[in-house]
């Protein structure tokens, strides 16, 4: 019987600087018999078409966060962890540089990278008693104000126990991964991601009241929409909206299976918080 065949997918932000990289990843792939399945990124919504993660060892990301986010919605639940080509901006999520990608795939196929799971979110919009919508999310869920620049109503329940119902520009729930995120930058804490725990960040409350919240991440929350003045939106890891109606609510879990990640620890957790900007070092 002959030996089965070694794959890995490849995501590829559609630019021509990462159609490039392809190739010459896909080339150096077949040199080792290891086969390269190619899909292209153009939109935040992308899918893997059935059955295209089944027997991969890798799912290797060349773009940036924005891109990894929605390939990680995509991938979660598979168990297929993956790493991250930084084409991108910020870097966090896909914090290997592209010029390192031998070394990178070397030490994932010869087994010698560490696997991470980390927490995610599953969450449905109930309304009138029925489900309208449901998705998942791996950085944050946000529930804000539309294009009015004003205050709307919001009430918070954990684990079936009301927590608060707030006046604000909007509350953002994040998973530890996502707390460096938008709700670091609205006050929020920065979480390690080894924390089972939700992040609940208010965005400008009234009166500056409601102050961010780490909760266990063994209940579920829930959010709803008390305003019937002004439009209040749902935004799934920052890509993804949809609008909610007066009574709506947002019901928030852990995934089953959170978002897994190949890591090569090149640098811990707090060096990376200090090179983007989250730490700072005192001079010596």
């Amino acid at each position: 019987m002959s030996p089965a065949t070694r794959r890995i997918v490849l995501v590829v932000r559609d630019r021509p600087q990462a159609h490039d990289l392809a190739e010459e990843i896909a080339s150096w792939c077949a040199g080792r018999g290891v086969v390269a399945d190619r899909h292209v990124h153009d939109r935040s919504g992308f899918i893997f078409p059935p059955g295209a993660l089944d027997g991969a060892e890798l799912v290797l990301v060349l773009g940036g966060d924005g891109t990894f986010l929605s390939v990680a919605r995509a991938a979660l639940g598979s168990g297929v962890p993956l790493l991250g080509l930084n084409m991108g901006r910020v870097g966090f999520l896909t914090e290997m540089r592209p010029e390192f990608w031998p070394m990178a795939l070397d030490t994932a196929l010869n087994g010698a990278a560490r696997v991470e799971e980390r927490l995610a979110f599953v969450y449905h919009i109930e309304r009138d008693g029925k489900t309208l919508h449901s998705g998942r999310a791996v950085n944050d869920l946000v529930v804000g104000r539309g294009r009015m620049a004003r205050l709307v109503r919001l009430s918070l329940t954990y684990g079936g126990e009301h927590v608060s119902t707030l006046r604000a520009d909007g509350l953002i729930l994040s998973t530890p991964t996502g707390s460096t995120a938008y709700s670091v930058s609205a006050g929020g804490p920065l979480v390690h991601p080894g924390v089972d725990a939700f992040c609940v960040t208010p965005i400008c409350p009234f009166r500056n009241y409601f102050k961010a919240l780490v909760l266990p991440a063994e209940k579920p929350l829930s959010v709803v929409n008390e305003d019937h003045s002004c439009e209040v939106f749902l935004t799934e890891d920052g890509q993804d909206s949809l609008q909610l109606a007066p009574g709506d609510r947002l019901e928030v879990r852990r995934a089953p299976r959170g978002m897994t990640l190949l890591r090569l620890d090149r640098q811990g957790y707090f060096q990376t918080l200090v090179d983007k900007g989250f730490l700072t070092e005192l001079p010596v």
